[in-house]
């Protein structure tokens, strides 16, 4: 078996750690936390603030507020915003929020331009 040299070791690790950085570059925004957090029972938020891995393209993402009612699900008006450094997304609600269940349905997309999404639950006393 033949002996590998320092430079060749040298390039093979360089290849390794640019491999590793692009796909960390590559990496979907992931969902960090959120206010009220998932599946939370309490006040009614003034605001709802998703908080992501990664920036985000504002005008790419979106949420939609929605309360679960017995006649079925209704929209809630809200305006969605990004935060200045683009890792937030915040949904706030036009009208105070009725006590009931909630869900905000989400998507964002981040600089590898892949739409990712998902649902945020949460009840209101």
């Amino acid at each position: 078996m033949p002996m590998l040299s320092p430079s060749r070791i040298a390039k093979a690790s360089v290849a390794v750690v640019a491999a590793l950085a692009t796909s960390l570059a590559l990496a979907h925004p992931k969902l960090i936390s959120a206010n009220p957090a998932d599946k939370s029972v309490g006040p009614a938020p003034t605001e709802i603030a998703l908080h992501f891995s990664e920036k985000l393209v504002a005008q790419f993402c979106n949420a939609t507020l929605v309360m679960a009612a017995a006649s079925g699900p209704t929209n809630i008006a809200a305006k969605v915003a990004t935060s200045s450094d683009g890792k937030t997304l915040t949904v706030l609600p036009a009208q105070p929020l009725a006590p009931g269940a909630y869900r905000v349905d989400w998507h964002v997309v981040a600089a590898d331009t892949h739409r990712v999404g998902g649902t945020l639950a949460f009840q209101v006393k």
